[in-house]
């Protein structure tokens, strides 16, 4: 799945995106394999976080000066947030740029493989809770929901994910989105 996946991300055109007034940010869509199945980490932000609050995501957060490109962004915030040592990350690519609709972000979503087991630590100023879905059940057409959305004027599809009482929304479920299509298609 590794080599598949890193050569099905190597061969698509990553799309960015560029906007004024947009600050830079980066997450990590961690996998690991456990138990004979794939599974993705996902975090609840604490309702102490500035931007975000009580939302589901994966780890990740703004840019910042001593990053020297986003990909430090992901590996430093994923270190902060939950722990995850940079160096036990194998990155197999990136996904698309997405905007945030409620604050005015740009995020660079990055794919990484990760150990298991894992001592996960969650920083509890940022993260209320560190849970795992497997990939099998967000590919299920239970989990997934689809609205058509007006947003700035244009129709647009809205994905939410519905795990065990969890809803994945918003950015996080279009990254999310983004990132099954490929899954299938590597497992065609």
């Amino acid at each position: 799945m590794k080599k598949n996946l890193r050569q099905a991300l190597s061969h698509r055109q990553k799309q960015h995106i560029a906007e004024l007034g947009r600050a830079l940010s980066a997450v990590l869509l961690p996998i690991y394999y456990k138990e004979g199945q794939h599974y993705l980490l996902f975090i609840k932000r604490t309702e102490k976080v500035r931007v975000h609050k009580g939302q589901i995501s994966f780890p990740g957060g703004a840019y910042e000066a001593k990053d020297k490109m986003l990909l430090d962004t992901a590996l430093r915030e994923s270190a902060e947030e939950i722990g995850l040592v940079p160096g036990d990350v194998e990155i197999l690519g990136m996904l698309d740029d997405v905007p945030t609709q409620t604050s005015s972000y740009i995020i660079s979503p990055f794919v990484g493989f990760i150990p298991y087991p894992y001592r996960f630590k969650a920083d509890r100023e940022e993260v209320e809770e560190i849970f795992e879905v497997p990939i099998s059940a967000l590919l299920d057409e239970d989990c997934v929901h689809q609205e058509t959305e007006i947003i700035g004027g244009e129709a647009v599809t809205v994905y939410s994910y519905h795990y065990q009482g969890r809803i994945i929304w918003g950015a996080t479920a279009r990254i999310l989105n983004q990132f099954l299509d490929i899954f299938r298609r590597i497992q065609r």
